[in-house]
């Protein structure tokens, strides 16, 4: 893990994110997540220099977790050092809005993503 990974981290275990419970480093396929939560099918990456030149792999990437049903939330290494208040009040708002949706649906959680 980078040393943004690391501080988001400690900012989203132990439900820290609003109550949500997030894995880190999930595999998902041939991809491994930064962050996910598996309750609400959310993905958070943290994207650093590497990832300039990586745009067409992140796209396809996310396009395939799209298909499995996974929603996928990016942010830069950067903005973990300047915004760290942010980025989780963030992830709490989108995972509150993905509940409130899985909850009109009548599911209390998504089902888990085909066998691949």
């Amino acid at each position: 893990m980078t040393s943004a990974e690391v501080a988001l981290w400690r900012a989203l275990r132990r439900k820290g994110a609003g109550g949500f419970k997030f894995r880190r480093q999930q595999g998902i396929g041939s991809y491994v997540l930064d962050f996910y939560c598996p309750e609400l099918r959310l993905c958070v990456e943290l994207d650093g220099s590497s990832h300039d030149k990586k745009y067409e792999y992140d796209v396809q990437r996310t396009a395939f977790l799209k298909q499995q049903g996974i929603k996928v939330i990016r942010y830069r290494n950067e903005q973990v050092w300047t915004n760290m208040e942010g980025i989780v009040t963030e992830i709490v708002r989108i995972g509150k809005e993905l509940q409130a949706e899985l909850q009109s649906m009548g599911k209390k959680t998504p089902p888990p993503p085909p066998p691949l």
